[in-house]
């Protein structure tokens, strides 16, 4: 049960995340973080382990340094009389790009964030996975690199295919698959910036249905996960679909996104990002496979209980958009 006090934290995380969307200056999109980070490092906390508050340590260290460099380059560049990026040398933007992707944790700057998500429990990891990088990656709309946000799209595409192939850990998985989808945000906001909100919605929404089933089941490694699997074959068949959803296979919710980006950059002659971002696809797509087909192999138990058929009402609800969603996004879309 929610506290007073979490409740009054969690109303300022949201708080500063808006002051950072209306802001019109540096300072008071620095401002606006530094209440979104003060806010949200009591809600990862947790009193019944050590580990949760480990992880909010390191990641108040991490925000904090980032928001120092980015503080330091905004009074640098006012000091120079260039507020204004356009007008600013390109390593004073570069500078403020690496702070925001650094509190975002994309590759190169993503040392710290499958560590901290593997400390933290199912809520706080939500939270890390989708609402945090909602006010830095809106700053990033407004200061644009080309040639560093390219790097940094191929890099984050090929660290998180690469380091999340072998790994056990779910959460560390989803983390590695976070910086995989914000590479796709990126490639986004770089050529056409509306669609990067679109991209994020339908991320936060698989995101919930899987996190939801995670903590439900309280499980955090693929073992369990098997091992939860062969008791039901609902369980099997949603987590099968929302894993294939968020790898972005037709024809399902996830794939809507990556088509649309897919598609405007080719239709803008930009070839060579939208194969690199295909091709790097893949590797995440290999350790979504590997579960999915490891999940199919296992026999099934079935226990008919009344608390499993409770369970897979609520799942049904809750993932009947996300399976269903491409179709009716589509028929939205001609609409329009």
């Amino acid at each position: 049960m929610l506290n007073i006090h979490k409740i009054m934290f969690f109303n300022t995380m949201i708080f500063g995340t808006l002051i950072v969307i209306s802001a019109y200056s540096w300072f008071s999109m620095w401002i606006g973080l530094e209440i979104n980070l003060l806010s949200i490092i009591p809600l990862l906390k947790s009193p019944k382990s050590l580990y949760p508050s480990e992880a909010s340590m390191k990641y108040f260290i991490t925000q904090s340094l980032a928001s120092t460099i980015l503080l330091l380059t905004v009074l640098l560049m006012s000091n120079l009389n260039e507020f204004m990026p356009q007008n600013s040398s390109l390593f004073l933007i570069i500078l403020i790009n690496s702070a925001l992707l650094m509190k975002i944790g994309m590759a190169p700057f993503h040392w710290w964030f499958p560590e901290v998500i593997e400390g933290l429990s199912w809520n706080s990891s939500f939270l890390l996975l989708t609402w945090q990088k909602l006010g830095p990656m809106i700053i990033l709309t407004y200061n644009l690199t080309t040639n560093f946000f390219i790097f940094v799209i191929i890099f984050s595409s090929l660290v998180s295919g690469i380091w999340g192939v072998n790994q056990i850990s779910l959460r560390k998985i989803l983390a590695y698959s976070s910086i995989n989808h914000m590479a796709w945000m990126l490639a986004s906001i770089l050529y056409f910036k509306m669609i990067w909100l679109t991209y994020f919605i339908i991320y936060t929404l698989i995101s919930v249905n899987i996190i939801v089933m995670f903590k439900y089941l309280n499980i955090f490694w693929l073992k369990q996960l098997f091992s939860s699997m062969s008791q039901s074959k609902m369980k099997k068949l949603f987590f099968i679909l929302n894993f294939l959803s968020l790898a972005g296979l037709p024809p399902f919710l996830g794939f809507m996104p990556k088509w649309l980006i897919t598609n405007n950059l080719i239709e803008n002659n930009f070839y060579t990002v939208s194969i690199i971002l295909i091709v790097s696809t893949l590797l995440p797509l290999f350790f979504y496979m590997r579960m999915t087909f490891s999940t199919l192999t296992f026999s099934t138990n079935e226990v008919l209980l009344k608390t499993e058929e409770k369970f897979n009402f609520k799942i049904i609800l809750l993932n009947f958009f996300s399976l269903s969603g491409l179709l009716t996004c589509t028929n939205i879309y001609n609409l329009f």
